[in-house]
């Protein structure tokens, strides 16, 4: 039994490409935490601005997925992850040379486009080198090595604040190091031949010809693009956190204990959506998320967020990597980068649509969109534990 075909091991490919993926966001997530403050502090933009910065930014990456997506199904997908990890590399120092917020914002886009550009493939990858009896496992053990490099990321970008009196601006050529090395780790990941779509379908594009994908993937990718409309960006809650008192340490602090809780559940998540319908894990993260946006709506203390930011980690434990193996669960092989692409890109638009709106609605204290975004989340998982069988179904 090879390494693909045995539920309780992970191949060589998913420990490198983990590896990777730990490398790359120790490098971003040194930077996460620290945008919202530079965009408001050191560049004067309003909130508005950054739910716009932060909009385009999802935005990009959606389309990028959908094309990335589609070239992975048709072509080799390595080179193509290491384009990704190498725009969103250069992307770090831009947005240090920036003066004011369209450098920002053109640094973000290539950050976002690099994301694209390496997303679909690598989970194509991912998908290759397991089975539907351990793909939960294998997506959970990625995440969470991923996730690991969003708690180390801010700890040494904490750290070097501190060491260089206070600036934030270096913390974005630093960076830089971490993001080169996940680079050239690329190099020992060995792909294997994949199915490739037959030749009166290699040049059909997924948004010309829905169709083509099965009508299940339609079903479970239509309730996940309508969550999204209200999921937006991480750096409006760490804006909360500011609202209600949080300085640079205490953002960044907090953000290490949301990444923590998403690490170390991420894997047994993964493990469990093996075992039991995938739908009913996602959903259980859905709960944990409109607890989270609920309560970040209705408190008025700072002390509240040691809890919540927590709980929100285990909604991004609970759906990230599950609702990655249960996409690849619901296509032929030679349609898993296809559908992992528009899956992306569908709940990228929904995420600068969420942005978009927060961003604007958001006022001095941001409670409103908060409610408004967990209440309609909590009655959505809800409706997936209570009506969702249907969604369960697999090629």
């Amino acid at each position: 039994m090879t390494d693909v075909e045995n539920p309780k091991r992970l191949s060589r490919n998913i420990r490198v490409l983990s590896l990777v993926s730990f490398f790359q966001d120790t490098a971003s997530e040194m930077l996460y935490p620290v945008l919202p403050l530079f965009v408001t502090s050191v560049l004067g933009a309003s909130p508005a601005i950054l739910g716009l910065i932060e909009g385009v930014a999802e935005a990009t990456a959606s389309i990028s997925k959908i094309v990335s997506g589609r070239l992975a199904d048709l072509r080799r997908r390595r080179p193509l992850v290491a384009a990704g990890y190498a725009v969103s590399s250069i992307s770090k120092p831009l947005i240090g040379l920036a003066g004011g917020w369209p450098l920002v914002l053109v640094g973000r886009f290539t950050d976002r486009m690099g994301k694209g550009m390496r997303g679909p493939p690598r989970d194509a990858l991912i998908a290759d080198d397991s089975t539907p009896a351990n793909r939960g496992r294998a997506f959970g053990f990625h995440r969470a090595a991923d996730t690991a490099g969003a708690v180390v990321g801010p700890l040494i970008g904490l750290g070097l604040y501190q060491l260089i009196g206070h600036k934030l601006r270096p913390l974005f050529f630093i960076a830089f190091i971490p993001a080169a090395i996940s680079v050239g780790l690329i190099l020992f990941v060995r792909e294997r031949p994949h199915p490739v779509p037959e030749p009166d379908e290699a040049h059909v594009w997924p948004g010309l010809h829905p169709a083509r994908l099965p009508r299940s993937y339609w079903k479970v990718v239509s309730l996940l693009g309508a969550f999204a409309l209200v999921n937006f960006s991480d750096t409006l809650l760490l804006l909360r956190a500011t609202d209600l008192g949080f300085g640079f340490t205490g953002v960044v602090v907090l953000y290490v204990l949301y990444n923590l809780s998403y690490a170390t559940l991420s894997y047994p998540a993964g493990v469990i959506s093996d075992r039991v319908p995938r739908r009913i894990v996602f959903a259980v993260g859905l709960l944990l998320f409109g607890v989270a946006y609920t309560g970040l709506g209705i408190i008025n203390t700072s002390a509240w967020l040691w809890v919540l930011f927590p709980v929100y980690g285990g909604y991004t434990a609970l759906t990230d990597g599950v609702s990655r193996a249960w996409i690849a669960d619901l296509v032929p092989p030679d349609q898993v980068g296809t559908a992992l692409g528009a899956y992306g890109g569908i709940a990228g638009a929904g995420a600068f649509i969420a942005s978009l709106w927060a961003g604007l609605a958001w006022g001095s204290r941001g409670q409103v969109p908060l409610l408004i975004a967990g209440v309609a989340v909590l009655v959505l998982a809800v409706v997936m534990l209570v009506r969702g069988r249907r969604l369960d179904a697999r090629v």
